[in-house]
C-alpha cells in the first residue's frame, strides 16, 4: 500500500486505500479488523484516504475510554486558537454593532432542504467499500434533494429566533453523535447567504449564519484535537508531525465530505469554517488553501455575496492575508484597504512592517503619501512599540516632506502631527511646524488649507496644556500668522483660550504667556462689531475674563494695577470684561487702601471705591467697601496735622459722613444683613464715637440722617444707578419697611430734643437756638406737616430758635417767604396755618 502524502492530497485525485471490516456495534469498544484488501478505486472523495471504517463511529468508540477535555480547557484552547494577537479586535465587538445597525421591517423567509428519512445510513455490517461510499453519497444527495421547508412572512425577530434554534439544533445533533445531521444543518444555513432579497438585513443575516458556521468549525476542531490527547494533550503551538494518523484521517474525511457538496456557496463557507483544521494535516496547509479559496470566490456571481464571502475568509485568517500582501508586491490599494479596515492596535504593533511594504510600492499606482496617511490614522489611535516610534516618524516624514502639492502635503502632514504630539516633545513638534510653514507659505497656499491648519492647532492643544512650553516653540506664533482670514483666526484664538481656561490650574505672571494671550484675546475682542450677537459677546467675554482671573502678580500690586489698566484699554468694547476688570481693580483697592497712612484718604477711597463698584453692578464689592469705611470711622483722631499744624478733625469727619449718607440712598440692603443695616451701623458708630467736649457734631449727624430716611420712604427715589435695584424696588413701599423708617426717625428726633433740653440747662442758648432752627428746617423740607404732632413740633422749634433773639433775622425772613410761596401750591395749603403761627423775634 502506497503511503499517503498529506501535503499533496486532492479530493479528486486517485488514491490507494486499505479497507478494514468492522461492526457498528463496536462503537463502545475497540475496532477489530478481520480482513483487508487493497484496491485502486475511482477518484471518489468519500473513499479517498479511508481505511473502511467510519471515522466518526470509530473515534466515538475510542472517546468512550478517554476522558474528554473539560469545558474550561476547551474554552481556553479555543480562545488561544482564535487569538490573532492581543491587539486584534474581537469579532464579538463587531457582531453586536452589526446586529443593532442593520435592521429591517420587511418580511423575511427561510428555505430549508433538510432531507428525508429514507437515506439513513445502514449498519456497517457489510465489508464492501463501495457500499459505504454509496451510503455516504446518498446521505449527501439527501441534503440537497430532500423535502423542502419554507417559512414565509417572518419578522426580523422571528428570523433571528429561527436561526438561533438551528444553532441549538446543531449543538444537540453533535452532542448526540449525529454528525451527518449537524453537517446537514450547516450546509442548509450556508445556502441562506445566497439570498439578498432584503439587502439592508444581509449584514445581520451574515452575522447570524456565520455564528453557526463558527460553532460547527469549533466542534470539529475540538473533536479532532481530543483524538490527539493520548498520551498527553497537544501543545498550543503543535505541528502536523505531532498529530497521530487517526486524527489526520478523520480530518481528511471531513474535508472530503465538504468537497462533495455540490453548490459553491455552502461548500466555500463550510470549508472556511474548518480552515483551522488544516493545522492537523500539514504545516503549510492553511497558506496553501487560502489562494484556492480566494479563487473559488470569483465564481460567485452576486457581488454582495462575494464581498461577504471574502470578509468571512479574512475573518478566519488574517495573518496569512498580510503575508499575501507582502508576496504580491506593488499592491498599494490592497495595503491601503488593510490599514483602513483593521483595528488600530493591530496596525500599530506592525507599523515597521507596513512601512517596509509601503516603501516597496510603486508611486505610479497609488501615491505613498496616501499610504502613510492611512498608517498615520492608525498610529494616532494606538501606540507602536516605543523603540520604533522615532524611526517610524523619520521614515514617514522623509516621504511627506517630498510631496510637492501643498494640498496633498498638508492632508498627510496634518495626520502625522497627532502622532508627533502624542509621543514626542516640543522640539519635534516645532520641527514639524517649521516644515509646514515652509510648504504652505509660498503662493499663500495656506489660504486653501485652513481646515487642515486648524486641525493641526487642535491636535497640538490636545497634548500640550503647559502654555509656557507651547509659546516657547519658536514656530508656534509664526504658524498662527498663516490664519489671515478673520473668522478663521478668531476661531483658532477661541480654541486656544478655551484650552487655557480648562487646563491652567495656577495663576500665572509669566511674561511670555501674558503677552501671547493678550494678543490672542485682543484678536477676539477686535472681532466684535455692530452685527455681533449678544451670545457671541458673552462667550468672548467669558474667555477673556477667565484669562484675566488667572493673572496674578502676588504682592506686586503696582504690576497688577498696570496689567488691569492695560487690559482696560485693550478690551473696552466688551462690558462684561470691563466689569471683570472693575472686580480686579476693586480687589486691588481693597487690598491696598489699608496701607495708606492718612485716615481721611482711606475713608474717601473706601467711599469712592464703593461708589465705583456700585456703578458697575458689583454689589458685594460695594458692600465690602462701605462696611470697611464704617469700621474705620472710630479710628479718626480728634485732631489731624495739616501743613504741619494740628487741627480739629470734626469738620472733616462731618463732611465725610454727609457724603456717606448721600451715597447710602442707592445702596440696596443685603438680604442677610437686615433692613437699613448700613444706616444703622453708621449711626451706632456715631453714637459710640468720642466727640470733642461741648460739641454738637453728633446731633448734626442725626439731623443730617433725617433727609436720607425721608428720601428712602418715597415711592420713587431722587436718583438711582442704572441696572442696580435700590430699596425702592426691593421693598416696593412695603408697610413694614416704612414702619422701620418712621421708627428710626422718631428715635433720631428724640435724641435731638433730649440734647436741646440739655443745652437749655447748661445755658447754651445760642447753640440751642441754632440746632433748633436746623431741625425746624429739616422738618419743613422733608416732613409731612399735615401731621398735627409734627406740625406743632415745627412751630415749637421755630419759637425756641427765636426765643433769645440769636437767630439770623435775614434767614428767618427768607424762610417765611419760602413757606408763603409753598403754601400757594395746591397740595401745600396746610402750610398757611403754619405760617400764621410763626412770628419773628429779636434781641431788641
Amino acid at each position: 500500500v502506497a503511503p499517503v502524502e498529506f501535503s499533496d492530497y486532492h479530493p479528486l485525485k486517485s488514491i490507494t486505500v486499505t479497507d478494514s471490516k468492522s461492526r457498528r456495534g463496536a462503537r463502545k469498544g475497540s475496532t477489530s479488523s478481520s480482513s483487508s484488501s487493497s484496491s485502486s478505486v475511482a477518484p471518489d472523495p468519500l473513499s479517498s484516504m479511508l481505511d473502511g471504517t467510519d471515522p466518526l463511529s470509530m473515534f466515538a468508540a475510542a472517546s468512550a475510554s478517554e476522558s474528554p477535555p473539560t469545558l474550561s480547557q476547551s474554552r481556553k484552547r479555543r480562545e488561544k486558537e482564535d487569538e490573532v494577537g492581543v491587539d486584534f479586535e474581537p469579532w464579538s465587538s463587531k457582531r453586536g454593532e452589526i446586529l443593532a445597525r442593520f435592521t429591517t421591517t420587511e418580511k423575511l423567509s427561510i428555505n430549508l432542504f433538510m432531507g428525508s428519512e429514507k437515506g439513513k445510513a445502514p449498519s456497517l455490517a457489510s465489508s464492501a467499500v463501495s457500499e459505504k461510499v454509496r451510503t455516504r453519497l446518498e446521505e449527501l444527495d439527501d441534503l440537497e434533494e430532500g423535502s423542502q421547508r419554507e417559512l414565509l412572512n417572518l419578522s426580523q425577530q422571528d428570523y433571528v429566533n429561527r436561526i438561533e434554534e438551528l444553532n441549538q439544533s446543531l449543538k444537540e445533533a453533535w452532542a448526540s453523535d449525529q454528525k451527518v445531521k449537524a453537517l446537514k444543518i450547516v450546509i442548509q444555513c450556508s445556502k441562506l447567504l445566497s439570498d439578498t432579497a432584503v439587502i439592508q438585513f444581509y449584514p445581520s443575516k451574515f452575522v447570524l449564519i456565520t455564528d453557526i458556521l463558527d460553532t460547527f468549525g469549533r466542534l470539529v476542531y475540538e473533536r479532532i484535537w481530543s483524538m490527539c490527547s493520548d498520551p498527553r494533550p497537544l501543545p498550543d503551538s503543535f505541528t502536523a508531525d505531532e498529530v497521530n494518523d487517526t486524527a489526520k484521517e478523520t480530518c481528511l474525511n471531513w474535508f472530503f465530505k465538504i468537497a462533495s457538496i455540490r453548490e459553491l456557496i455552502p461548500r466555500l463557507y463550510v470549508e472556511v469554517a474548518l480552515l483551522k483544521c488544516n493545522r492537523f494535516l500539514t504545516k503549510c496547509g492553511i497558506q496553501e488553501t487560502v489562494p484556492r479559496l480566494t479563487a473559488m470566490i470569483r465564481g460567485i456571481g452576486d457581488p454582495l455575496v462575494a464581498v461577504y464571502a471574502r470578509a468571512y475568509l479574512c475573518r478566519a485568517l488574517l495573518t496569512e492575508m498580510m503575508e499575501r500582501c507582502k508576496k504580491l508586491g506593488n499592491n498599494a490599494l490592497l495595503l491601503n484597504s488593510v490599514m483602513w479596515a483593521f483595528r488600530a492596535e493591530f496596525i500599530a504593533t506592525r507599523a515597521t512592517d507596513f512601512i517596509g511594504m509601503i516603501k516597496d510600492c510603486d508611486e505610479a499606482g497609488f501615491p505613498q503619501h496616501l499610504l502613510f496617511g492611512s498608517l498615520g490614522r492608525s498610529l494616532a489611535c494606538a501606540d507602536p512599540p516605543e523603540a520604533e516610534r522615532l524611526p517610524i516618524l523619520n521614515e514617514a516624514w522623509k516621504v511627506i516632506t517630498k510631496v510637492r502639492s501643498p494640498q496633498d502635503y498638508i492632508n498627510c502632514a496634518e495626520i502625522w502631527v497627532e502622532f508627533t504630539c502624542r509621543h514626542f516633545t516640543k522640539r519635534e513638534v516645532n520641527t514639524v511646524l517649521s516644515d509646514i510653514i515652509k510648504h504652505m507659505t509660498p503662493d499663500r497656499a495656506f489660504e486653501d488649507a485652513y481646515p487642515q491648519l486648524q486641525s493641526v492647532i487642535r491636535k497640538i492643544l490636545t497634548y500640550f496644556h503647559d502654555f509656557s512650553v507651547l509659546f516657547s516653540m519658536e514656530r508656534f506664533l509664526p504658524f498662527m500668522d498663516m490664519f489671515q482670514k478673520d473668522s478663521v483666526r478668531v476661531g483658532v484664538c477661541l480654541s486656544i483660550m478655551d484650552v487655557f481656561i480648562k487646563h491652567q490650574q495656577e495663576p500665572t505672571r509669566d511674561p511670555v504667556i501674558l503677552n501671547a494671550l493678550l494678543h490672542v484675546c485682543k484678536t477676539m475682542h477686535d472681532s466684535v462689531n455692530a452685527l455681533t450677537l449678544e451670545d457671541e459677546k458673552r462667550s468672548l467675554a467669558l474667555l477673556i475674563n477667565g484669562f484675566i482671573r488667572m493673572v496674578s502678580f502676588g504682592r506686586d500690586f503696582e504690576q497688577q494695577l498696570s496689567f488691569c489698566v492695560e487690559a482696560r484699554a485693550t478690551f473696552c468694547n466688551l462690558e462684561p470684561v470691563l466689569v471683570q476688570l472693575i472686580h480686579a481693580c476693586a480687589a486691588y483697592s481693597f487690598i491696598t487702601i489699608p496701607s495708606l497712612t492718612s485716615i481721611f484718604s482711606r475713608l474717601n477711597l473706601y467711599l469712592l471705591s464703593g461708589q465705583v463698584a456700585l456703578a458697575n453692578q458689583c454689589l458685594s464689592q460695594a458692600d465690602a467697601f462701605l462696611k470697611a469705611a464704617v469700621s474705620v470711622l472710630p479710628e479718626v483722631p480728634r485732631s489731624i496735622s495739616i501743613e504741619g499744624k494740628l487741627r480739629s478733625s470734626e469738620g472733616f469727619l462731618l463732611d465725610f459722613i454727609n457724603n456717606f449718607l448721600s451715597a447710602l440712598l442707592v445702596v440696596p440692603d443685603h438680604p442677610e444683613a437686615g433692613v437699613l443695616f448700613l444706616v444703622r451701623g453708621l449711626l451706632n458708630m456715631v453714637q459710640d464715637y468720642t466727640w470733642e467736649d461741648n460739641s454738637d457734631a453728633k446731633v448734626h449727624v442725626y439731623i443730617s440722617a433725617l433727609p436720607l430716611l425721608a428720601a428712602m420712604s418715597q415711592e420713587s427715589y431722587l436718583y438711582s444707578i442704572p441696572k442696580v435695584d435700590s430699596n425702592e424696588t426691593l421693598y416696593g413701599g412695603d408697610p413694614k419697611f416704612l414702619a422701620e423708617i418712621n421708627k428710626l426717625c422718631e428715635t433720631l428726633i428724640g435724641q435731638v430734643l433730649d440734647h436741646l433740653k440739655t443745652l437749655g440747662r447748661d445755658e447754651s442758648i445760642h447753640r440751642q437756638g441754632s440746632l433748633a432752627f436746623s431741625l425746624f428746617g429739616c422738618l419743613l423740607a422733608h416732613g409731612d406737616l399735615r401731621n398735627n404732632k409734627l406740625n406743632q413740633l415745627a412751630v415749637n422749634l421755630w419759637n425756641l430758635s427765636h426765643k433769645q433773639g440769636y437767630c439770623n433775622t435775614r434767614t428767618s425772613v427768607r424762610t417765611l417767604e419760602f413757606i408763603k410761596h409753598q403754601a400757594q401750591q395746591p397740595d401745600m395749603v396746610h402750610l398757611s396755618d403754619v405760617l400764621h403761627r410763626l412770628t419773628l423775634q429779636s434781641r431788641t
